[in-house]
């Protein structure tokens, strides 16, 4: 676990980037099947309706077991998607097994466009976010672009309202001891590793 105490949120970034990016392939395939074993079968992931994922980029924990997972099960999965005339916001959009898909702005694989197949956030069960790092008391250090923070701003003001479900993925050196949070942070209600719930 990194002290962060003494280290400002692009130094810690940039740490925390390097550490996951230094595991190297089989690594990064035990942390997926880990992470898998953590969630394919927890009340949240099996009732959830509604499932948003992401692409592992940059060395993140890899979903997409839990994303195959969730499609033999008929549960309908989303990939968010950037605006293209915004540059800080995103949507969510369904999927399909095997459905093409393009890199966006950042080099992320995402699908087309296509607002039909797009669902609202808040009429989300689940959400399976990507992070930097992460503390036990439910801080997530982002990329630092706040893409997922403006798109769940929305839930600052509903204090009734806890859809979706919001659950970091991390590898295990993610984990910090305590993020200083800022105002616009939203945090999650838990973070799941290959080894643990937190």
């Amino acid at each position: 676990m990194i002290e962060s105490s003494a280290l400002s949120r692009a130094q810690l970034r940039r740490q925390l980037r390097q550490q996951r990016r230094a595991l190297g392939r089989q690594a990064q395939r035990q942390a997926a099947r880990g992470l898998y074993r953590q969630l394919a079968q927890h009340p949240l992931f099996r009732r959830a309706r509604h499932i948003a994922l992401y692409l592992p980029n940059d060395g993140e924990i890899d979903p997409r077991p839990l994303l195959r997972a969730a499609q033999r099960c008929g549960k309908a999965t989303y990939l968010p998607v950037l605006s293209p005339w915004s540059q800080s916001k995103m949507v969510f959009q369904r999927i399909t097994a095997g459905e093409a898909l393009r890199p966006n702005r950042f080099g992320i694989a995402e699908p087309r466009r296509n607002r039909a197949r797009q669902r609202k956030i808040w009429a989300l069960d689940l959400i399976l976010l990507p992070l930097v790092g992460f503390d036990r008391h439910g801080g997530r250090l982002g990329m630092g672009g706040g893409f997922y923070d403006r798109s769940l701003a929305y839930r600052k003001m509903r204090k009734n309202w806890h859809k979706p479900t919001l659950l970091g993925l991390a590898h295990e050196c993610q984990q910090v001891d305590r993020l200083a949070l800022a105002s616009w942070d939203v945090p999650l209600q838990a973070t799941v590793t290959d080894k643990a719930w937190y």
